[in-house]
This record gives structure tokens, sequence and C-alpha cells, in this order.
């Protein structure tokens, strides 16, 4: 009888809106109530962990249950009504795992005991659980940009054991206290996350993988499908324009401008990428109550063509955040478990294609990062 290893999934932002879906799709999915569309993982010819292996739990600074953040999701469409009371216990089962995160507001002492603290809560669950290896995913909202100043890992150490010292931003901070509990890391954010090179140094020296960053699931992923198939045709691209209406928690965080520039950058990056050039590629996001989950998003594309002739292709795209989030959120899960039980080490660049701005990675077309993504999964088990 094959015994298949306990996997954890440790979601940080657990109680959010892309946490709440995840956590609820997931067991969905191992209660056979819905079919697995939107799982990439399901077209992989890998072996991964099945959705009945994994364990959730997770942090977060606020204290609504989970079971409360469903009725909210109910209202948006996000979820089924005819499915939730048949995840009740789980929700509960999952909520129970939650602890509180790290709130640089009502944090003491240094970043170091805090990260203390969140990785001890990491590893706490592994052993109660008898879990085989845990994958923690980012998925709290939006920070500001952030430059961390320490390179090296042993100057960043230094200075997080500094009582009252702000070295890491959240997202940084969850990624160090990952690393130290032994986790395999994803970042689903803009945020800084794990893109510091002393991070990147401490997953080295571990021996985990990681993977980000920003989750591509809109208008993004419109782009890294269309915009090589201008330059496969040799037209020039003068301007991409677009405009985001969001609702929800995310459309609120990203109203404050500091924090939409993190979201802004990862975009831009991504379209200058594609392109093979910078062209004019003016974006805006705008909070839109209302809205709740939905996410809209509208591009012009200003293009010419032979004997410079100028045309323009304009597109809609509007869809639920959360539900385009959650699968994979649960896809990285699974391949990121896979890669830590290969031994794979570092940044994944070959998972680039679930990112708007991969780390370890250069590669934006969709297209190419789905063969690369295929190519990978395959190598898994060829150890």
């Amino acid at each position: 009888m094959v015994v298949t290893e306990r996997v954890g999934l440790w979601l940080n932002g657990a109680r959010g809106s892309v946490g709440t879906t995840a956590v609820s799709g997931l067991l969905a999915l191992r209660a056979g109530l819905v079919p697995p569309v939107g799982c990439v993982t399901e077209l992989l010819d890998a072996r991964l962990a099945p959705w009945d292996a994994f364990v959730v739990g997770g942090h977060d600074i606020t204290t609504t249950p989970l079971a409360k953040r469903v009725e909210s999701l109910l209202r948006d469409g996000v979820l089924p009504y005819d499915v939730t009371g048949c995840i009740a216990s789980g929700l509960d089962a999952a909520d129970a795992e939650i602890r509180p995160g790290y709130d640089p507001a009502a944090s003491s002492g240094s970043q170091a005991d805090a990260a203390r603290r969140l990785a001890e809560d990491i590893a706490d669950f592994r052993a109660r659980h008898d879990l085989a290896r845990v994958v923690v995913v980012n998925v709290a909202s939006t920070e500001p940009p952030v430059r961390v100043e320490h390179d090296s890992l042993a100057a960043l150490e230094e200075a997080l054991a500094v009582p009252g010292n702000a070295v890491l931003p959240p997202s940084s901070l969850v990624a160090y206290a990952a690393f130290q509990a032994g986790c395999a890391f994803v970042d689903f954010t803009p945020s800084t996350g794990v893109a510091v090179p002393a991070l990147d140094e401490l997953a080295v020296w571990k021996g985990l993988p990681y993977a980000g960053r920003d989750g591509k699931t809109g208008e993004t992923l419109v782009r890294a499908a269309l915009a090589p198939m201008f330059t496969s045709r040799a037209l020039r691209v003068l301007s991409w324009t677009g405009t985001n209406l969001l609702g929800g928690g995310d459309g609120a965080t990203l109203e404050d401008p500091a924090h939409a520039d993190s979201k802004l950058a990862s975009k831009a990056r991504g379209l200058a990428a594609l392109l093979g050039e910078d062209v004019t590629a003016p974006l805006h996001i705008d909070h839109v109550p209302d809205l709740g989950e939905r996410k809209t998003a509208w591009d012009h594309v200003s293009f010419e063509g032979f004997l410079g002739a100028r045309m323009s292709l304009q597109l809609t795209w509007s869809g639920l955040d959360s539900s385009l989030a959650a699968p994979l959120v649960l896809d990285l899960a699974r391949l990121m478990a896979a890669a830590h039980a290969a031994g794979r080490t570092g940044a994944q660049g070959a998972l680039a294609f679930f990112f708007k701005d991969p780390l370890g990675s250069d590669e934006h077309r969709l297209a190419e990062q789905a063969r690369e993504l295929h190519a990978w999964a395959r190598s898994l088990d060829a150890r």
C-alpha cells in the first residue's frame, strides 16, 4: 500500500478573500463537490500531492472567522451556496489552526523575536499534524515598495536582533520566518517579500525553494497572451493603456497610492519585457466598493502597421478576483511541495507562468512559460 505524505499549506493572510477562497476550494475539491476547474496542476504530467493530503493553517492579524468571511464571498458569487454546508466543519478546523500574524504597529521587541514566534507556530503545526513538509504562501494585503538595506544574511540578522529596529517589511519577515522553519515559500503578492538578496542566501543555505511574485490572474494574464501576437507579427505597439476597477479588500488597499505603487511597477515591468521595449503605458487602479470581489480591466492598445497605418485593439476583462487567484494558490502549494521533496533550491523560475513579476526568470510570454512549466513538472520525477 502506498502511503501518501501529509503536506501543510500555511497561508499568511489566511482570513483574507484569497485565503478563504483557497481553503474553501480545497475542502470542496477533496470532498468531490466541485471539479478542479482553473487548477493548472491537473494538466501536468507529474506526481503531485493529492488534495486530501493537505492540512491548512496560517497567520493573520484579523480575527474574523473563516465562516464569517465565507458569507461575504457567497454574496459576491465567489462561492456556491450548495457546497458551504458541506465544508463548514472543515472551515472551523482550518480556522482553529490560524495564529496571530505579525503586525508592526502592535509588535514590541525585535523583529528577530517576531520571526522566531512565527517560525515556531509553523514548526508546531508541522509536528502536531505529522507533516512531511509545509509550504508557506503569502496572500496578505499588498504593501508599499520597500528597499531593504542589508544584502547579506549576516548583516540582516544582526540588524533584526536590535529591539525596535524595523529592518524588514512584514512580507519579508514572513519569508524569513518560513525559511527559518524549513519551509518552501511562495509570494503571491507584489510586496517586497522574498525578493531580498539576504533571503535568497538563507533559502540556498537551508536548501529550500521559493517562488513569486504577484499572482497573474487577470489583465496581466491577457497581456501575456496578446503582447507576443504583436511582436510575432512585426506590428509596432505605440501605447498600451489600462484602467482597473477593483472592489473588495484589494481595491481598498490599492486606493492608497503608496500601496498601489507595488502593483503598478509589477505590471509595467512585465509589459516592457513582453514588447521588448518601453512604450507609453499609463495604468490606473480605481477602487469601486460596490463591485465587491469583481474586477474589471479595460485596455486600449494603439499599434502601427504597414506603411505607418494606425490601428487599435480594445478589450475588457471582467472576473472574480479570488476565484481566479485561489486555484493558483493551491497549484503552487502542490508544485512547491514537490520541488521541496525533489531537493530544488532557490528561486524556481519555471513557475513564472503564475506570476506578473517572476523571480528567477525573464520570460513573460505565456505560451513559453507554459512550456517551461510542463517541462519542469516532468523533471521533478527524474530524481
